[in-house]
């Protein structure tokens, strides 16, 4: 059997998660914030023949399941849970990763009673990302007198999916079954999942077929994963040909499958086409989350289409479905990048009157889109100085650009003593400002006719390698002549000349 495993992050919710199904000896694990492992249940069993455990397949079988009953622990329970974390807390103690000296740790530890207990550990490792710890304890397990089950299988084979050790993850799939085992549903599910989310389609697909080789039967959320697989690659009809198929046999679609081909839709320019899918979803009875409605707003502004967004949004809020951050955002930053700023500082506020704290990048990007609106709708400069003061009173940076058309929007206001404020900001903080900034300050001090701040600036912009425009020298040299001094309007003449300007105004003689 020529099969092939790898393993990558999914962009996309997948309705399982990595536990143990219930049994008489389940164990599950999670992982706090802080990365330290907790061994959240654990049950022991009693001794089990080894030679039973050879030919049939452990009930225990480590993989997704979508829910589970927590059972009570009893005194034995609680005891070997403990055993387990004692283990890996040895491990993560130990300031050594020679593989040796951690095998020492079980060895001194008084080894394990039984395969689940084994099992226990293994799987305790591999959640704790100590894949090569759990590959070197897998390969010693003849030497603790123990039999690997079904359970142990799936476990290294998702280790091996974890290292992206393809070659070998297909030859412990291709020993188990070879030896009678048939793997689980959900291990099928997550080797599927993990070669689709490669790209390797063709490997999922054998995958797939084989499952029917061992009795298995094919689940929904197979099939998402082949569809999110045939998407990745670009196949979207082909992930619609599948869906028309799903509809047309026993697996009934859940909201993941339409979402998997809306995306693919998205991505490809056909958002109108999701939008569909999404109302034959609703037909079907089928209740869109908010990541269905994410893919139709992502899909409209890579489109250039960001307004429909907004009735989407209307429509996502009609049947009780909350927006989340990534809704908001992803609208916030279609409509800024197709000039829909008015719009875009509505959803702003929208955002933060809801709680959600919008992303540094976003609030510049909005401030400069309404610097740029300021020069046509007057009252939208207001509030772009009151995000922009937000920015400089909050811990997000604030970008050069993001300076420079403040400026310049102040300065066209005539509000040049902000103007200036900002400038020697913008500059404290390490930046260099655009030329056309320096011109646009020196312009308007020339026009408020404070001509000593005007030299001033344009020495500031010698000093930053900046060479003032034809109309700023101008403009300088006639006001200074205004003023009746020779000595100034020469200076600034003379320096507009040793930088190739030739200005249209001369000092006056």
């Amino acid at each position: 059997m020529d099969l092939s495993l790898s393993l990558m992050p999914s962009p996309y919710p997948v309705s399982f998660k990595l536990v143990q199904t219930p049994s008489p000896y389940r164990s599950r694990y999670k992982r706090t914030q802080q990365g330290k492992l907790l061994t959240f249940t654990t049950l022991s069993c009693s001794a089990r023949n080894l030679a039973d455990k050879t030919h049939q397949p452990s009930p225990k079988d480590y993989g997704f399941h979508s829910h589970s009953e927590e059972p009570k622990l009893g005194f034995d329970e609680i005891t070997s849970r403990l055993h387990v974390q004692s283990l890996v807390d040895k491990i993560r103690a130990s300031h050594t990763r020679e593989t040796s000296e951690i095998l020492g740790i079980f060895e001194q530890d008084g080894c394990f009673r039984t395969i689940s207990e084994f099992n226990d550990l293994l799987m305790a490792l591999v959640v704790a990302k100590e894949f090569d710890i759990a590959l070197s304890l897998y390969d010693q397990i003849s030497s603790y007198c123990l039999v690997p089950d079904s359970s142990t299988f799936s476990i290294v084979i998702t280790c091996y999916c974890e290292k992206n050790d393809l070659d070998e993850a297909k030859r412990v799939l291709v020993h188990m079954i070879e030896n009678g085992f048939n793997p689980s549903v959900a291990t099928i599910t997550f080797v599927i999942d993990s070669l689709c989310k490669k790209g390797r389609l063709q490997r999922a697909l054998e995958v797939f077929e084989a499952m029917g080789r061992v009795g298995s039967k094919p689940t929904v959320q197979m099939y998402n994963c082949l569809l999110k697989g045939l998407c990745y690659v670009g196949r979207v009809e082909d992930a619609y040909e599948m869906l028309m198929k799903i509809k047309k046999g026993v697996v009934e679609p859940d909201i993941f499958t339409y979402t998997a081909v809306m995306d693919g839709f998205c991505k490809v320019g056909r958002t109108d086409e999701a939008m569909e899918l999404l109302n034959e979803a609703v037909e079907l009875g089928l209740i869109p989350d908010v990541v269905a409605f994410n893919t139709l707003f992502d899909g409209y502004c890579r489109e250039g289409r960001a307004m429909e967004g907004l009735n989407v949004l209307k429509q996502m809020k009609e049947i009780n479905c909350i927006p989340d951050s990534i809704t908001y955002s992803t609208l916030l930053h279609g409509l800024l990048k197709w000039g829909k700023t008015r719009n875009a500082l509505r959803i702003y506020k929208e955002m933060v009157e809801i709680g959600f704290e919008v992303d540094e990048r976003l609030t510049n990007a909005l401030v400069r889109g309404l610097c740029r609106r300021s020069s046509k709708e007057k009252d939208l400069l207001e509030d772009a100085c009151e995000l922009f003061e937000k920015l400089q009173n909050g811990v997000s940076d604030i970008e050069a650009s993001t300076y420079g058309l403040m400026i310049q929007s102040l300065c066209m206001e005539k509000k040049i003593d902000d103007a200036m404020i900002n400038l020697k900001q913008m500059m404290a903080v390490g930046y260099s400002p655009w030329m056309i900034t320096f011109n646009k300050v020196i312009q308007t001090l020339c026009s408020e006719d404070k001509m000593i701040d005007a030299l001033l600036v344009l020495g500031t912009a010698y000093e930053c390698d900046r060479v003032a425009s034809r109309a700023t020298y101008n403009l300088l040299i006639q006001k200074l002549n205004q003023h009746g001094n020779m000595l100034e309007p020469c200076s600034v003449y003379g320096a507009a000349l040793k930088r190739g300007l030739i200005p249209n105004k001369r000092p006056q003689q």
